[in-house]
């Protein structure tokens, strides 16, 4: 498979997270408990600068500061960490850095920062009120890092428990296809990728009217209750 744009992915939809913080950002923001788009910019802004420690010191312990106090200086602020994210990522991803988990590469950061910005640039959109589709190959992406990092981590960390028992998702525009579980598959979500990576996030429900099911339905919303995902 080709690798993916990732950086591309990163500067495009950082600068569309950024664009949402021109707007008051005492809105709150549904998908992420209570925060307003204040709290979620600043969880973006020290993430990004959490990374490039995690890439130029090779450690996961570092205290990026806070936001600004002021909102008229919160926006350039994330900009800023936006600029300095890129700067240390711009090189081979084989490169060596400290990761939470496999591969311990720049490449996992890339990958792993560009999926962190699409989702959240999706939530201070959508708590906006439009939301601009995900591209389905970044989407598709997107699920097979929730299997393939996301839902491990969870595992390791006491989150949730691995599977009994296996489900398969299937992309309907891509054509991909992905089984999370032991053994052959006990049911089969269907829907386009976007979908999918927003219901493996907590953004849809697995009910939703957008996906189709077959086989045991209730045993396969049990494999997806993990949780799967933070």
């Amino acid at each position: 498979m080709v690798p993916l744009p990732y950086l591309q992915m990163l500067r495009q939809e950082s600068a569309a997270f950024s664009a949402c913080l021109r707007h008051d950002l005492s809105t709150p923001v549904p998908h992420c408990g209570d925060w307003t788009l204040r709290d979620l910019a600043e969880h973006m802004g020290r993430g990004n600068r959490w990374v490039v420690a995690a890439v130029t010191d090779k450690r996961g312990d570092h205290e990026p500061p806070p936001a600004p106090r002021e909102d008229a200086e919160v926006r350039d602020w994330f900009d800023a960490s936006v600029d300095e994210l890129l700067a240390v990522l711009d090189t081979d991803p084989a490169d060596e850095a400290w990761t939470f988990h496999p591969p311990h590469t720049v490449g996992f950061w890339q990958r792993r920062r560009a999926q962190e910005t699409l989702i959240h640039r999706w939530d201070a959109q959508s708590a906006l009120g439009d939301a601009l589709p995900f591209g389905p190959e970044f989407a598709a992406d997107g699920v097979a890092e929730v299997f393939d990092t996301m839902a491990p981590r969870q595992i390791a960390r006491g989150r949730a428990e691995p599977p009994r028992r296996a489900l398969r998702l299937r992309a309907t525009d891509t054509g991909r296809s992905w089984t999370y579980g032991p053994g052959e598959p006990v049911a089969e979500i269907s829907g386009t990728a976007e979908r999918l990576l927003l219901m493996l996030w907590g953004r849809l429900p697995a009910d939703a009217a957008s996906f189709s099911w077959s086989g045991d339905r209730a045993a396969g919303a049990a494999v997806l209750a993990g949780p799967l995902t933070p």
